[in-house]
């Protein structure tokens, strides 16, 4: 007996309602992911998909702060070459004035004025010293040595290393210029002071280097990552309205189906009138 002719149970009513609430259902996804941009909103929807996109977001968050933590880096470097190269400034002046004050022309006053230049020159470096740091840490004094995190991995890291730079280190403390043969050793010292100074500034601009590559790999790192989990995790709006549009059709027809069935039933009147 056909189903048209069952009043009691309208099976084609429920299996109309039944799809119905299907479409409804599918519908209702669509739009949530539209509203929120994703695909997978929550572990039920794709239990392995969730697990990577997780898995992704940690790391990138991982490698977006070593990417921060190495452009504090660079900055801190950036802070201990601009002391080095303001001391650098000033052993070149402490040079040239050793140099004059070497020449038998002048006098002893001469010279003792000098001397009196290259003294304050001396202090001023200490000063530089002192006041080269970052986050109340001297930079440049021989103190400052440690590791930046610089990657997402718990030994990620670049061991840094700041050599002292003051007078004493440099041996340049006991520079005298008020004669000439004082001048003349004091020509030498300065010297040697450069070419110490020169190699702790090769030393800083090695770690910018390093620093430097080390940021471009991460900021690759980063948009890598963000590639794959975008791939796996956003919705594709494209796709989603096209789903929605499809969806929605099948939801109106759906109601004219559950309408006609539902009216179907009527037809068993016009058996027993």
């Amino acid at each position: 007996m056909s189903d048209l002719m069952r009043i009691i149970t309208n099976t084609q009513a429920m299996k109309t309602r039944s799809a119905l609430l299907d479409v409804n259902s599918k519908l209702g996804n669509h739009q949530y992911r539209l509203a929120t941009g994703k695909k997978i909103n929550s572990a039920g929807e794709d239990p392995a998909g969730y697990a990577l996109s997780r898995s992704l977001e940690r790391r990138k968050r991982g490698l977006s702060v070593a990417a921060d933590n190495t452009r504090n880096a660079n900055s801190i470097m950036n802070i201990a070459e601009g002391g080095y190269q303001n001391i650098m400034d000033i052993l070149q002046t402490i040079k040239e004035k050793a140099t004059q004050a070497a020449d038998f022309a002048l006098a002893s006053s001469q010279r003792s004025a000098l001397n009196d230049q290259v003294s304050a020159f001396i202090a001023e470096i200490e000063e530089i010293v002192d006041d080269t740091t970052f986050n109340g840490q001297r930079l440049i004094d021989g103190t400052y040595a440690g590791a930046f995190h610089t990657g997402e991995s718990y030994d990620d890291e670049l061991s840094v290393s700041l050599s002292d730079s003051d007078s004493v280190a440099l041996s340049i403390d006991a520079i005298d210029l008020t004669t000439a043969s004082a001048a003349k050793t004091a020509i030498q010292l300065s010297s040697n002071a450069i070419d110490t100074l020169s190699t702790l500034v090769q030393d800083v601009g090695e770690y910018k280097v390093r620093l430097t590559s080390k940021e471009g790999a991460l900021a690759t790192q980063i948009t890598n990552t963000e590639a794959v989990r975008s791939s796996i995790e956003d919705a594709d709006f494209a796709e989603e309205q096209m789903n929605v549009m499809k969806l929605q059709i099948l939801q109106q027809t759906s109601v004219s189906a559950l309408s006609q069935a539902n009216a179907a039933p009527q037809l068993v009147l016009s058996i027993i009138q």
